[in-house]
């Protein structure tokens, strides 16, 4: 008994180190005539997926989920002086359950002409290496038709973030879908003082969902729960499995000047409102390519859906749910003007589904970024929105009853 008492307590001392996460705990660039060589020191052997893509170009390293040392920034930053030879920037983060992933933007088309790991010696820990060199645009289309570089054995393939469960058929309460901008290995915008719109967004999100769920009116999902990257269309399909009533996509917004600031709220059109919102439609829409993915094949599908859209009338419902958010929002904080635009927001292009995109404010601006931190507005904020889809069922209940 005293060695079986002996040996279960060796097992929980042991248990912290054999589930800690492996952790990066450096990153560099070598800059040579023929080639870049990027590094990254890692606590452990890691598995690998390397591969390119094109317009623009990137190298992406899917790598096990992983810790980053806080020498390296927040998931989604740039790590500090990691730029140099034909790398002008790094991103990284959470890509998928149990897949982190690090994307490197290249400034010309380039090939991975190796892939290795140094082990351990002379003080450093591993060392996982990737040497690309330059290439022509028809040599790299030719080497990433190739595949990708993966090690052996090979890293087990990437999870889908698509968890909803499907709607339980004796629950009849409206379906409300939230959806924390950005996410992972894609932070958004940034404040002043280094705070992300993803971690706003799901703060947000998070008191948005308790208030509903108060309520009793409602059901209420997320489409994450944590720091993690989501395909926008993957966004559309939570919502969509979910047999949402209502998709509400938070974000926080940027603008170079710091005098602006003020609540918008955009819903879907094939034709935008004004400039400023085709381009932040633009930006918002570039979500996955900052994460890496190949965007090649979308064209066809995304005008098929925009033609669903109009049929179903579901970007009807959505204008009249802005509308609603206008006038309650506005109670409690400041709107920017002509507060209900319009534009090509990916996210919003549910065929079923009612959808739109608040930006609850600016972080570029002082005085608003610290009303964004405040507990107190993002309780008055969510309320309000609470407000406005209250009101919205209400009138769907009144015309189905006409």
């Amino acid at each position: 008994m005293s060695r079986i008492l002996l040996s279960f307590l060796c097992l929980l001392v042991a248990a912290p180190a054999a589930f800690a996460q492996p952790t990066v705990s450096a990153v560099r660039i070598g800059a040579h005539p023929d080639k870049t060589r990027f590094v990254m020191e890692m606590s452990e052997r890691p598995r690998y997926r390397v591969f390119t893509l094109p317009d623009p170009f990137r190298v992406v390293i899917d790598l096990p989920e992983f810790q980053w040392a806080p020498g390296q920034g927040a998931p989604g930053q740039v790590g500090p002086g990691v730029r140099g030879g034909l790398i002008s920037a790094m991103r990284f983060g959470l890509f998928a359950p149990g897949t982190s992933r690090v994307v490197l933007d290249v400034s010309a088309p380039v090939r991975v002409k190796r892939v290795f790991l140094i082990t351990p010696k002379a003080g450093y820990p591993y060392r996982f290496v990737v040497d690309m060199v330059p290439v022509s645009r028809e040599d790299f289309f030719a080497a990433a038709r190739g595949g990708a570089v993966v090690s052996d054995p090979p890293l087990a393939p990437t999870q889908s973030a698509l968890a909803a469960p499907p709607k339980p058929k004796a629950d009849e309460r409206p379906t409300i879908v939230i959806d924390p901008g950005h996410g992972g290995i894609d932070p958004g915008a940034r404040s002043i003082t280094g705070v992300d719109e993803k971690t706003i967004a799901l703060i947000y999100a998070r008191e948005l969902k308790r208030q509903l769920e108060a309520s009793g009116h409602y059901r209420v999902h997320l489409t994450r729960e944590k720091d993690i990257f989501i395909r926008l269309r993957d966004r559309i399909a939570i919502a969509e499995r979910m047999e949402g009533e209502l998709l509400i996509s938070l974000h926080a917004n940027n603008h170079d000047s710091p005098k602006i600031r003020g609540v918008s709220i955009y819903s879907l059109s094939e034709k935008a409102s004004d400039a400023e919102a085709e381009a932040l439609a633009a930006k918002e829409n570039k979500a996955d390519i900052i994460a890496g993915i190949d965007l090649s094949d979308q064209t066809e599908m995304v005008s098929k859906i925009l033609i669903d859209l109009a049929q179903r009338e579901t970007m009807n419902l959505s204008k009249q749910f802005a509308n609603t958010l206008v006038g309650e929002v506005g109670k409690v904080t400041k709107l920017l003007g002509n507060t209900h635009r319009s534009a090509g927001f990916a996210v919003l292009k549910s065929a079923t589904v009612p959808s739109v995109l608040i930006e609850i404010g600016y972080l570029s601006n002082r005085a608003e970024e610290r009303l964004l931190r405040s507990r107190k507005h993002r309780t008055r904020v969510t309320g309000a929105i609470l407000k406005a889809i209250e009101a919205y069922f209400a009138r769907q209940d009144t015309l189905n009853r006409s």
